[in-house]
């Protein structure tokens, strides 16, 4: 199967299983992500995930909506709509964009905001190495785009050296050592 796929598949079990794991009591603290708070940060994920489901089928734009609680469940119904082989066909029309970059984007989504999610409540959030040099190698190609669009912040500058992932978050305009 699609090695991209098997990456989304890790990286949505990791990040379930880590919005599973907060306490009421850290919804509303701050994250990376300076536009969203804990909570709010699941919300966006949430929506993130039916997007993608959108997506994968060539649908529309969902509406944005409140904080429901259900990511592991939304995330399945993603991955779902990605194992079908025509979600990897062609160009969306809503965004543009080819579909296997928008399957690059829901990567990129699941990962960035579950290191966020961590950050801001003091976890860990492994990525396998191979995982996180697909998305210092996408984030890289498409940082201008994602800055246009927003979705990404000014670059952060982050040493050569520096751990894979750490490059990945600096280019999409996150800083490594972030503390609330």
């Amino acid at each position: 199967m699609n090695e991209t796929l098997t990456m989304m598949r890790e990286a949505a079990a990791r990040t379930s299983a880590l919005v599973e794991s907060l306490r009421d009591d850290e919804l509303g603290l701050p994250t990376p992500c300076a536009a969203y708070d804990v909570k709010s940060l699941i919300a966006h994920l949430e929506w993130g995930a039916d997007l993608f489901v959108s997506l994968a089928g060539d649908g529309g734009m969902p509406p944005q909506h409140e904080y429901t609680g259900d990511f592991r469940e939304r995330a399945e119904r993603m991955l779902a709509a990605w194992e079908a082989p025509e979600a990897w066909e062609g160009a969306s029309r809503t965004m543009g964009l080819p579909k296997p970059v928008l399957a690059n984007m829901a990567l990129t989504d699941l990962v960035a905001h579950g290191w966020d999610l961590a950050k801001a409540t003091g976890r860990d959030y492994e990525v396998a190495e191979k995982t996180a040099a697909v998305l210092l190698e996408f984030g890289s190609k498409m940082a201008p785009t994602g800055r246009e669009r927003g979705a990404f912040g000014p670059e952060v500058p982050v040493p050569a050296d520096a751990p894979v992932l750490d490059r990945f978050l600096g280019v999409i305009g996150r800083d490594p050592a972030w503390k609330a």
